[in-house]
């Protein structure tokens, strides 16, 4: 489980970014998403990002149709292999929505504008909204237990609530139609109301169990 605190303010984001349009699979800012890159179309894709911005995105499909929001990613590490495939860490930096189509192919090329996140609530509130949903988290395995502890531990002393809200989101939920609803909401209030209810019926689905 790695965690990343980056700065996100400083980085200046491309007016287009290239896509790798995977099926139900969902990057959020604050978390790096590992991927395999092996066809052609996004060998070249690839190649653009690393010689332009560095960065690229994901389109996730869900019900056949590309989200209309994704999350820029930085390339922090690309090894490339003999046979041409690469083994990429993708670290994601901002959400941002897409307003169009610069390109199709071989690779697609999204025009963006930012995705700003609202809020209404004091960062006391926002704080005490953290701290509840870290304590809906499940109990840590044998298996498990120093990474979730770490976890824990630097969620606790996060100071941003946002990408605490997004790497709870990243690393705890699973269900395709949750993770589209928090990558797409733009009220970080409503992004942690989603948030503790998916973990409050993950918690209610253990307890049954036992």
């Amino acid at each position: 489980m790695a965690i990343s605190q980056m700065h996100t303010s400083s980085f200046v984001l491309p007016e287009t970014l290239g896509l790798i349009v995977l099926e139900e699979c969902f990057h959020f800012p604050g978390c790096f998403l590992p991927l395999y890159i092996f066809e052609q179309r996004y060998r070249q894709m690839l190649d653009h990002a690393l010689n332009t911005s560095r960065m690229f995105g994901v389109g996730t499909i869900v019900d056949e149709e590309i989200l209309p929001v994704t999350t820029v990613g930085l390339i922090r590490a690309s090894k490339k292999r003999e046979d041409g495939t690469s083994h990429v860490m993708l670290y994601g930096v901002k959400r941002v929505r897409i307003t169009g189509w610069a390109q199709e192919k071989p690779f697609r090329i999204a025009t963006i504008e930012p995705f700003p996140t609202s809020r209404e609530s004091t960062d006391e509130e926002l704080d005490l909204l953290k701290h509840r949903a870290l304590d809906l988290l499940p109990p840590a395995t044998p298996e498990c237990s120093e990474a979730m502890q770490t976890l824990r531990t630097t969620l606790d002393e996060m100071v941003c609530p946002e990408l605490a809200c997004d790497i709870l989101s990243y690393h705890f939920v699973r269900e395709p139609d949750v993770m589209s609803s928090l990558i797409t909401e733009p009220s970080l209030e409503e992004r942690y109301a989603i948030l503790m209810d998916e973990l409050e019926r993950l918690q209610a689905g253990a307890e049954s169990d036992h």
